[in-house]
């Protein structure tokens, strides 16, 4: 049990690839989209509080906008745990905010681990070995743990750490100096990274202590830290919206990586949920009544139970039908759904449906 560790979920996000399903009162990390009964948010909390023993421990930073949301999923969550932005700035405001938080109640030596609320993670027991093997290193080390992922085949979505040299073992798990991070390569660039075995995939997920942090972004990212611990979080809209990699950990000389492998995926986009259920004896991944005729390589999925989806002659797309809205969508490009919202955001036809 890592008792020492105060993890803080990252819970702010809009989902928008995932819409019509994610909208903007129901967010993707409200959902379910493994099948199972626990949204997205839920599970990450049952994960982190399994590790922590209780519910004290544990924080989460989200939007005014979904606040009231996280309560209803959360209801065990103290609320002086759960800090709510005014308005989203990205991540580095909001590691900041909390690290500022977590030292002023535990003082500076305080273990804080930051995890994103969409995140699948298959192997429980070695994600919690994981985080005691980073928080051993963070405890013992001025050091910024990155969990790393081994990649499992050449991916365009996800950016990269190249691990430079390895600094020692922590609960068996090897532990390197962060050479530098990549933002997602080509598909020419992503396989010669695989082939070298140095790098890992980004996961978005960092252990370090409170004061270690702080102090580097102090360093690296004073037009964030400094008006936060002057202000308070009042001064968020005024805050420059940066995420944490591009403030701070690709400045930082304190980066290190633990690269493992739990069985993960970030949920990014509907095509992480065919990763997730697809099978080989399958030709389609069905989370609707679906009635097709020649068609294979899709993913079909509707709210209703009532509604059935018919398709003939259809190959590699997404159709998602959810209450008045129907997505249909080649998979290659889901990516793009972020563009179709601005357009349905200009038109006061469709406001409802976002």
């Amino acid at each position: 049990m890592t008792n020492s560790l105060f993890p803080v979920i990252l819970a702010g996000g809009k989902g928008e690839r995932f819409w019509p399903l994610s909208r903007s009162g129901r967010p993707k990390q409200f959902l379910s989209l493994d099948g199972s009964s626990r949204s997205l948010l839920q599970a990450t909390a049952d994960r982190l509080i399994k590790l922590v023993g209780g519910w004290d421990s544990v924080f989460v930073i989200t939007s005014n906008q979904i606040a009231e949301g996280v309560r209803q999923q959360l209801p065990e969550l103290p609320s002086q745990n759960l800090l709510i932005e005014s308005e989203g700035r990205d991540t580095a405001a909001a590691v900041a905010w909390t690290s500022l938080v977590i030292k002023q109640r535990y003082g500076e030596d305080a273990i804080v681990g930051f995890f994103p609320a969409d995140h699948w993670i298959a192997d429980q027991e070695a994600f919690a070995n994981t985080l005691n093997a980073a928080s051993s290193l963070a405890a013992s080390t001025e050091a910024i743990v990155t969990l790393g992922i081994k990649p499992t085949f050449p991916s365009t979505g996800y950016g990269y750490i190249e691990q430079g040299e390895k600094i020692g073992t922590f609960d068996e798990l090897p532990a390197y100096h962060v050479n530098r991070f990549t933002e997602k390569p080509n598909r020419e660039t992503a396989e010669t990274f695989l082939s070298t075995g140095r790098f890992s995939w980004n996961s978005g997920m960092f252990v370090f202590r409170a004061g270690v942090v702080l102090k580097e972004l102090y360093t690296h990212a004073p037009e964030i830290i400094e008006p936060l611990a002057q202000n308070g979080p009042s001064i968020y809209p005024q805050l420059p919206k940066k995420s944490i990699d591009y403030a701070l950990m690709e400045k930082t000389t304190l980066a290190y990586v633990l690269p493992v492998a739990f069985g993960w995926d970030d949920l990014g986009d509907w095509n992480a949920i065919e990763r997730l259920l697809k099978t080989e004896d399958t030709p389609n991944v069905e989370l609707a009544t679906h009635v097709g005729l020649d068609t294979q390589g899709a993913l079909l999925y509707a709210t209703d139970p009532e509604d059935v989806i018919v398709t003939i002659g259809l190959e590699d797309v997404v159709i998602v039908r959810d209450r008045k809205v129907t997505l249909i969508v080649k998979k290659d490009r889901t990516q793009e759904i972020k563009q179709i919202l601005k357009t349905l955001q200009s038109d006061p036809r469709f406001t409802d449906l976002l």
